[in-house]
C-alpha cells in the first residue's frame, strides 16, 4: 500500500538503529550500577570529606551524570520498544508468530531496562542533590 524509496530507506535506517540502541541501553544500565557504587561511597563519608571547591565541581558533575542517565535511558527504552514492533506487526500480518514473539520480547525488555536505569538515575540525582546541598550548608555554617 505504502511503497516508495523514501519509506524503504526509513525502514532500513530504523532497523539499523536497534543494535546501537540496545548497546546504549546496556551502557546506561552499567552507568547506573557504577553510579550506585559511587553513591554508596558518597553516603558513607565521601561527601563529608570534600572541600568546598571539590564539592561544587564533583557534585555538579555527578548530579549531571545521574540526570543524563535519568533522561536518556527511558528514551532509548522507547526507541528499543518501537523499532522491533514494525517488523513484528508485519510478521503478524504474514502469520509468522515466531518473529512477532521475538519482536515483542525485545520491545518489552528494552522498555524495562530503560525504565530501570532511568529510575536509578532519578533516585541517585535526588539523593545527591540533598547530600551535596547538606554538605555545602554544613561548610557555610562552619565558616
Amino acid at each position: 500500500m505504502f511503497s516508495s524509496l523514501s519509506l524503504d530507506v526509513l525502514h532500513q535506517i530504523s532497523r539499523l538503529l536497534l543494535e546501537p540502541v540496545v548497546w546504549a541501553l546496556l551502557v546506561m544500565l552499567a552507568m547506573a550500577v557504577f553510579e550506585c557504587g559511587l553513591a554508596l561511597g558518597e553516603r558513607f563519608g565521601g561527601v563529608a570529606r570534600m572541600g568546598r571547591e571539590t564539592l561544587l565541581v564533583t557534585g555538579r558533575r555527578r548530579i549531571e551524570r545521574a540526570d543524563f542517565v535519568t533522561r536518556l535511558s527511558p528514551m532509548l527504552g522507547l526507541m528499543g520498544t518501537l523499532i522491533p514492533l514494525g517488523p513484528g506487526l508485519a510478521a503478524l500480518g504474514e502469520g509468522d508468530l515466531q518473529v512477532l514473539t521475538t519482536a515483542m520480547m525485545t520491545a518489552f525488555d528494552t522498555t524495562v531496562i530503560g525504565l530501570l536505569a532511568g529510575m536509578v538515575g532519578f533516585v541517585l540525582g535526588r539523593l545527591r542533590r540533598r547530600w551535596y546541598d547538606g554538605a555545602l550548608l554544613a561548610l557555610d555554617k562552619a565558616e
